[in-house]
């Protein structure tokens, strides 16, 4: 495992279908300041009737969460509810919890390439066989995965082969669970020097029941792994 710099990542929460995610957060910090949805929509390049829109759709899921008034000295304007700033304040969590599980959080994996296809590379590692994007001269290789990029099943439930495009699956053991008010990070041991890291949601981890020694399969799509040439493949 290495340190790397912070990767992209998109926060969501979702209730009843409908995801929340940083376009609705915007919108609702723009309600707030500007004190009326015509104007947060103006400030967001957004039109009224698209933003209406929305607005309508998270509130059919989430509850409440603009108050309007009419008339008045001041013309009336929109204020956020009590629901609306716990939603926030909640996805707020959620990004900061994430940027301190993915920051440091990037699987490496070093292993032997065995067989191509166009710009698959199937590489050997001590955990088992896994494809990976790789350039075509490369031999010996470092496989990096991002752990947000790994999902983790019961063995039972263990998606088969050709039914994803996950193609990438490593039986091992629950190695260490901890993490936040909603995410987590699970260490599993896939009989590597250290441990594969998975970053899931906490409702993930109650689900599976994931505790230390419980069986698992991770899986991660080969277009999100990436092989680099390895030390000596990289020298001159």
């Amino acid at each position: 495992m290495s340190d790397s710099p912070t990767r992209e990542f998109e926060a969501r929460l979702a209730a009843d279908g409908v995801v929340f995610d940083e376009r609705d957060a915007d919108l609702l910090r723009a309600i707030r300041a500007a004190g009326s949805l015509n104007a947060a929509a103006g400030e967001l390049g957004r039109s009224y009737a698209h933003a209406h829109r929305r607005l309508g759709e998270l509130e059919a899921a989430f509850g409440s969460l603009v108050e309007r008034t009419r008339g008045g000295s001041d013309g009336g304007g929109s204020a956020l509810t009590a629901d609306a700033r716990a939603l926030l304040a909640r996805f707020d969590r959620l990004c900061a919890e994430f940027t301190g599980l993915t920051t440091a959080d990037e699987n490496v994996l070093r292993g032997e390439v065995r067989d191509r296809d166009g710009e698959l590379a199937a590489v050997e590692t001590d955990a088992g066989r896994v494809h990976a994007l790789a350039p075509p001269d490369a031999s010996t290789v470092q496989v990096t995965v991002r752990a947000d990029a790994v999902t983790l099943h019961e063995p039972v439930d263990a998606p088969g082969e050709t039914a994803t495009s996950a193609r990438n699956r490593l039986s091992g053991a629950v190695a260490g669970v901890s993490g936040g008010e909603t995410v987590g990070r699970v260490a599993v041991d896939v009989g590597l020097d250290e441990p594969l890291v998975a970053v899931v949601t906490l409702d993930s981890v109650d689900r599976l029941g994931l505790e230390p020694g419980v069986a698992v399969v991770a899986s991660f799509k080969a277009t999100a792994t990436r092989a680099t040439p390895a030390a000596r493949d990289a020298d001159p």
